[in-house]
């Protein structure tokens, strides 16, 4: 890998997938939680890396500083290098239908309703009092102007269709990044890759395709398992 004009390239296409082990310079972190894209380039710029199921310890990492492992991803930086920068996840106590107030150089990513409003009874009549409007969220602060995916985000098709959702990404020339989608139930799952050129649209937590459900169908299976 090196940066050549402030942009990622790497000498062979690496495979960004999503719950892949994470390895700093002094141990294995975790896992590789989400990856964070430019919705306009659909450069992927930074990584989500979190201990394992623990997203509130979950640090933002530019995508740079990234090279492949052979079960994952490998970091340049040590462990109390990551855990010395800001979490990213945030919580917020909020109004029904309220959201976060964002930082000028930040955006919200991907967010959680922790909990919906709490109601009482009176004598089991069904008389509501003392209702609480408002609800717990987690959310994520992003990179201005970018969105974030994880692992359920959906993918849709041309024709309104959910294909599945992402399981990856494949890195090649520091330009777009193909799309590495899951298909299939527990026991007839495969993966499909996506060329960034049928990628219409990258949202938080979604990605919308210009292609349809029959033609996603007619690509071929692949196997992108490991870094590659």
């Amino acid at each position: 890998m090196m940066i050549r004009g402030g942009r990622v390239c790497f000498h062979r296409r690496m495979r960004l997938g999503l719950g892949s082990v994470v390895h700093c310079t002094d141990a294995p972190f975790g896992e590789l939680a989400d990856v964070v894209v430019d919705p306009v380039s659909r450069r992927v710029t930074h990584l989500v890396v979190q201990p394992h199921h623990r997203h509130d310890c979950a640090r933002l990492v530019p995508v740079e500083r990234a090279s492949a492992a052979g079960d994952g991803v490998a970091l340049d930086c040590s462990i109390a290098d990551i855990e010395a920068l800001e979490p990213l996840q945030e919580s917020a106590y909020l109004r029904v239908g309220e959201f976060p107030v964002s930082d000028p150089d930040w955006a919200i990513g991907t967010q959680d309703v922790l909990a919906l409003p709490l109601y009482q009874e009176v004598d089991g009549m069904g008389s509501v009092i003392d209702p609480d409007p408002h609800v717990t969220v987690n959310y994520d602060r992003i990179p201005k102007h970018e969105v974030e995916i994880r692992r359920s985000s959906a993918v849709m098709s041309a024709d309104g269709h959910r294909l599945g959702h992402v399981d990856g990404f494949l890195v090649g020339s520091g330009e777009t990044a193909d799309i590495v989608l899951e298909r299939g139930h527990l026991w007839g799952r495969r993966e499909i890759v996506i060329p960034a050129a049928a990628v219409a649209r990258v949202e938080n937590d979604s990605v919308t395709l210009s292609v349809t459900k029959d033609e996603v169908e007619a690509l071929a299976a692949r196997r992108v398992h490991r870094w590659y």
